[in-house]
């Protein structure tokens, strides 16, 4: 008996003592940051193309909602309504480029240019994306009826970074504002006016 005791008493002394782990091992940590990393630089390129895409359906929609403002305004009051691109935000610019912002006047003598403050000005997408005229038009008029003279007018809406995304507000004669895709034709121009 003695001899059997002494015998488990030999067994619990050799058996190697085991404690429990508590958290991960550093290889496991690094592991986890490795796959982490991974996953984030396969998400950042259809991210990035995500927002660019969302900044310019926003840029068309701020337009198309403007140019339906300045059309409704040019009905309701009477008067000839003109919508034009500024750098300053009192004046109409001669330029094509719209990025640096717009603005909504009446223009009564028909100079191209508010007569007094503008109702409403718009800021700009400079730096951010291109918003250029298709057709070198630098302004559009609309007139008591609601029509819009001259030729129909197409801005171009692109992103420096993304040549694949580009869209379009278009203005028809009638007065109608509508977005659209822009062709391949369009989007190469959008792209060479960068």
């Amino acid at each position: 008996m003695a001899n059997r005791h002494h015998v488990e008493a030999r067994k619990q002394r050799i058996r190697p003592v085991r404690h429990r782990q508590n958290g991960a091992s550093l290889i496991e940590q690094i592991m986890v940051l490795v796959i982490i990393a991974s996953l984030a630089g396969m998400a950042t390129p259809p991210l990035r193309k995500m927002l660019t895409h969302s900044q310019i359906q926003t840029a068309q929609s701020d337009f198309m909602s403007a140019l339906r403002h300045a059309r409704e305004t040019a009905i309701t009051t009477g008067k000839q309504t003109l919508f034009c691109p500024t750098v300053d935000r009192a004046h109409c610019s001669e330029a094509v480029r719209w990025d640096t912002g717009w603005l909504l006047a009446h223009d009564a003598d028909m100079d191209n240019q508010p007569d007094g403050a503008p109702i409403y000005t718009g800021s700009g997408y400079a730096g951010k994306l291109a918003v250029v005229s298709s057709n070198g038009k630098r302004f559009v008029r609309f007139h008591p009826d609601g029509s819009a003279s001259g030729s129909n007018l197409t801005l171009l809406f692109c992103s420096p970074s993304n040549t694949d995304n580009v869209l379009a507000v278009v203005i028809a004669n009638s007065g109608r504002v509508r977005g659209a895709s822009a062709t391949a034709d369009q989007a190469a121009g959008c792209a060479q006016a960068r």
